[in-house]
């Protein structure tokens, strides 16, 4: 694999095939985190870390334990693996940086079940990614995660002075300003032919 095809799955990763604004996973840390920059931030670096983690353990599981008779296993594989990593995760930020996991709250352990770490994984094996692939993969669309809830974050934070009608405030005008940025990164598709 040449070194422009790693560029392409990182930028496939980034942009075009951006896990929470193209695929719409990893939603509910998207709308639920991203109220504020700093912890939109912190659960956009937690999620990028698991997801390096996640990678790096599951395509050697997979590609030399459960490929073939035990491929059965695999999604129940991945989740635990998934969750002991977002359990170290956690262990950490609570001994080392304790405002952000208070900021994080619930939606910390919920990495566990957040739909894009499992489906990066799941898309590295389906994609026929080799290892170094599949880490490119996954740290582009981590860096994609971090992409969109930092841009959203700003919105949110931009939308907290904002006039908006008594009709529209809270999770109605969260959920039109979402799908105008997902919108925006249709422009995305076609580049590099992805």
């Amino acid at each position: 694999m040449t070194n422009g095809s790693f560029f392409a799955i990182l930028i496939g990763g980034l942009l075009v095939n951006n896990f929470v604004l193209s695929q719409f996973l990893g939603i509910c840390p998207f709308l639920g985190v991203s109220k504020k920059l700093s912890s939109a931030f912190g659960m956009s670096v937690a999620v990028t870390f698991v997801m390096l983690l996640a990678t790096a353990a599951t395509w050697p599981i997979y590609t030399y334990l459960l490929q073939g008779e035990l491929a059965y296993l695999q999604t129940i594989v991945f989740i635990l693996i998934i969750a002991a990593l977002v359990q170290l995760v956690e262990i950490v930020l609570k001994r080392f940086i304790p405002p952000l996991y208070q900021a994080l709250g619930i939606y910390l352990p919920l990495i566990t079940t957040n739909c894009a770490v499992l489906g990066v994984t799941i898309l590295n094996i389906d994609s026929g990614y080799n290892f170094g692939q599949s880490l490119v993969n996954a740290l582009g669309a981590g860096l994609g995660f971090m992409l969109a809830m930092v841009m959203f974050a700003g919105v949110r934070e931009r939308l907290e002075s904002a006039e908006i009608p008594e009709s529209l405030k809270g999770l109605p005008i969260t959920l039109v300003a979402a799908s105008i940025v997902s919108v925006s990164f249709l422009g995305f598709q076609g580049l590099f032919g992805l």
